[in-house]
């Protein structure tokens, strides 16, 4: 009988299917081994990349430090017409605090007519000047006294560190002073580690016990007191994160400290960050680095500060804002005590400091806001004058100071006075939106001292004072009558010209006929009348008799680069200019016919304080000398009788000074040029749609300047003749010569050579004489 099989046990059968399915761990090894392979290849990968991004960035040009520019420095001497309120707001602009104590560099104490100061170090480029204490003493108006206070003795001069008036900035507006670590003070680093990072020399960028300390401190505080960042991570978040807060950006911020840990010293990191930290806002100016937020809040370089003032500075690291000494002194306060306590548990130092530093006030400076543009019209000429040298990379990121010729006093007075008198000057109804530009330089170098290019001493458009080219009316004249006086044998200041309508050809079968201002004719005058009085007939004769080309060579030996047209109204004024070119004109005039090319630049040091590039004063003879004098008596002759007389409404007869008016067409633009023995100044006032503003140069421009000039000119005018001329006496009636006894004779200048030989009989009957001096008349 057959046998029946057996039948499968239960147990065999699972065995069975066991071996037919593979299991679900082998499944799932093999399903995520290629994700692992793939994601441990993007994690290398994104390491890889942020290796890279942290050498690329920490070992190239970490910052771009924006360019300094620099007000000329203010040099102290006995006798400097100066008194203590003007000095004291010096310092303040500055940023010199007050402490009797002179504690450290920037500060003073007044005592009545005596203010006690601690200058501040600053490398000038050809000098490196240390700080010193010196007592200056004041009376009258005058700075009376210059004495070293260490030693006693006098100084012959002081040069006081400049004013900052602006910065040329990269995008991103940062400003920093870099510092090396070893030039830090120690208890600078000894406060940040207390505080902010106690292992930062022991964990590897992240510390675990430094945030499981963070979060103990903090919760036993009821507040927050300490944070869980190393320096590190601080320094990786500032330097090269985004401030926004997300868990990818914690991540990254994580594996870079790692990275930036590995790759570099903690003494490379420790001094990267305290260049790099944010401490505050100047402006619109965000304030980076212990170097720039010790001279911000304190007025004085970093190295000098003491225990409470590092602690100070410390105590911003928390919060800028929230700790801002200025706006919320008592929380400031609050965190500097907090800091100190942390050195002292750390045992930085002792309980006996820690009380004193407590005790002291937060005694931050008072002023702020450094970085400003202060100046927009001269920082844009002084950034323009720059570029045809430098590029704009150099300016805006090696951290360049540029020290230049502004005089902040003279150019504040500039904008008070155009400020004022354009707002007297409205209230003509004919006048009205009036603009302005005005130039100032020193005679004696042509360095540009203040400069105007708008009314609003703010505006940052258009600068009128290097870009608006109008016609400069009158303002020629004194080059027409100069080049006529070049050729003695046919011009001196008393040849009798004819002020007389004639008519010019101009081409297509017209004529040119010009007038005079008061629609007159004046008939025969001596030279030095007609441009006293600014006789635009006689100027046309003068200057067609002498050539439009002979007059244009001498606006291009006086620094005009401009082509001008050869037509006659040039010798009206027709020419348009820009109020720089009037003023290089000008300035040949006032340097007694030496051409001294205008300057803003006084020199361009590295950030280090080394002399990179200097502007040294340059002179050539331009023109002739004997009638650049004789011009020059002239125009001193139309400020005392002629159009320029209402300035001694506002400065005394004896500053002797020299002007010219101009005015245009419709009496569209509004013009004075003129100079004291200290500085010159030419003044445009007009509108910027070009429509008549109801303004003679007398009435208009000239308000300005001798508002100006009643502030700052010291220095009356005193021409000195060259060799080749003499002085005679002439009656004024006839043009002769006469004895220095006869009524009404009066002394001119003649070039040698030059000028009547006959003498007046008893000073001659005025009738016969003027006959034979009509005989002398150029027939044009």
């Amino acid at each position: 009988m057959a046998r029946r099989p057996r039948p499968r046990t239960r147990h065999n059968s699972s065995s069975a299917r066991r071996r037919k399915n593979p299991s679900k761990s082998s499944w799932l090894l093999k399903a995520l081994f290629p994700l692992l392979l793939a994601g441990g290849f993007a994690l290398a990968s994104y390491v890889g990349y942020l290796d890279y991004t942290v050498r690329e960035q920490f070992e190239g040009k970490r910052w771009s430090i924006p360019a300094r520019v620099y007000a000329s420095p203010l040099e102290l001497y006995a006798g400097l017409e100066y008194n203590s309120q003007q000095f004291e707001d010096i310092l303040l602009q500055l940023h010199y605090r007050q402490d009797p104590q002179l504690a450290g560099e920037g500060s003073y104490a007044m005592k009545g007519g005596q203010i006690n100061v601690k200058t501040r170090a600053f490398n000038f480029g050809d000098k490196l000047q240390e700080s010193r204490k010196i007592s200056i003493g004041f009376a009258g108006g005058v700075l009376t006294s210059l004495i070293d206070a260490n030693s006693g003795n006098e100084l012959a001069i002081v040069r006081m560190e400049p004013i900052q008036i602006g910065s040329f900035y990269p995008t991103r507006k940062e400003d920093r002073i870099l510092i090396k670590l070893e030039d830090a003070p120690a208890t600078l680093v000894q406060g940040l580690l207390s505080t902010e990072d106690r292992d930062f020399y022991h964990h590897f960028g992240i510390s675990p016990k430094g945030i499981a300390r963070a979060m103990w401190s903090n919760l036993k505080a009821g507040g927050m007191v300490q944070g869980g960042s190393t320096i590190t991570q601080q320094l990786v978040k500032n330097f090269f994160l985004h401030p926004k807060r997300t868990l990818r950006r914690k991540l990254k911020e994580v594996l870079m400290s790692l990275i930036l840990e590995y790759r570099y010293s903690k003494d490379e990191i420790l001094e990267a960050y305290l260049n790099e930290i944010f401490l505050g806002q100047d402006g619109a100016s965000a304030v980076h680095g212990f170097g720039l937020a010790s001279e911000f809040y304190f007025g004085q370089s970093l190295k000098t500060l003491n225990l409470p003032q590092v602690a100070t500075l410390v105590a911003l690291v928390r919060g800028p804002s929230e700790y801002d000494p200025r706006r919320k002194p008592e929380h400031t306060l609050d965190r500097r005590n907090l800091v100190l306590d942390s050195m002292l548990a750390e045992g930085y130092i002792d309980a006996r400091q820690a009380e004193e530093a407590k005790k002291q006030p937060l005694a931050v400076a008072a002023v702020t806001h450094r970085s400003a543009n202060r100046y927009p019209g001269f920082i844009d000429l002084v950034k323009r004058q720059l570029k045809q040298e430098y590029k704009e990379e150099d300016l805006t990121s090696e951290g360049l100071r540029i020290v230049t010729t502004l005089d902040t006093r003279v150019q504040d007075a500039l904008e008070k006075s155009i400020a004022g008198k354009l707002k007297q000057l409205e209230k003509s109804p004919k006048s009205n939106d009036l603009e302005s530009a005005a130039i100032v330089t020193r005679r004696d170098s042509g360095e540009i001292v203040a400069l105007a290019g708008a009314r609003d001493a703010n505006d940052i458009g258009f600068n009128r004072a290097l870009d608006a080219v109008r016609p400069i009316g009158s303002l020629i004249k004194p080059v027409v009558y100069l080049t006529a006086l070049e050729y003695p044998d046919r011009y001196t200041i008393t040849t009798p010209v004819s002020d007389t309508r004639l008519q010019i050809p101009a081409g297509g079968g017209k004529t040119w006929s010009p007038d005079n201002y008061d629609n007159r004719e004046h008939g025969v005058v001596p030279l030095h009348v007609a441009l006293t009085n600014s006789y635009n007939m006689a100027t046309v004769r003068i200057g067609m008799d002498i050539g439009l080309s002979r007059i244009a060579n001498n606006l291009k030996n006086m620094g005009v680069s401009r082509q001008v047209d050869l037509y006659p109204s040039m010798l009206l004024g027709a020419a348009p200019l820009s109020p720089l070119e009037v003023t290089q004109i000008y300035q040949t005039l006032a340097g007694d016919g030496y051409a001294t090319p205008l300057r803003s630049i006084r020199a361009v040091n590295a950030a280090d304080g080394k002399a990179l590039q200097s502007y040294p004063f340059t002179v050539r003879q331009a023109i002739d000398p004997a009638a650049t004098y004789i011009t020059n008596t002239i125009l001193q002759d139309v400020m005392r009788v002629g159009t320029g007389r209402s300035a001694y409404k506002y400065v005394p007869e004896t500053m002797n000074l020299v002007g010219k008016t101009g005015t245009t067409n419709e009496l569209r633009d509004s013009w004075f040029a003129g100079f004291s023995g200290d500085y010159l100044s030419v003044v445009w006032v007009g509108r910027d749609d070009n429509k008549p503003t109801g303004l003679t140069g007398a009435t208009g421009a000239l308000q300005i300047w001798s508002e100006l000039m009643r502030q700052v000119a010291k220095q009356s005018v005193n021409l000195v003749a060259p060799d080749n001329v003499r002085m005679k006496w002439i009656d004024t009636q006839t043009g002769w010569l006469a004895d220095e006894n006869c009524p009404g004779a009066q002394t001119y200048p003649f070039v040698d050579g030059s000028g009547p030989t006959e003498y007046s009989s008893n000073c001659g009957s005025a009738l016969d004489a003027a006959g034979s001096w009509l005989n002398h008349l150029n027939p044009f």
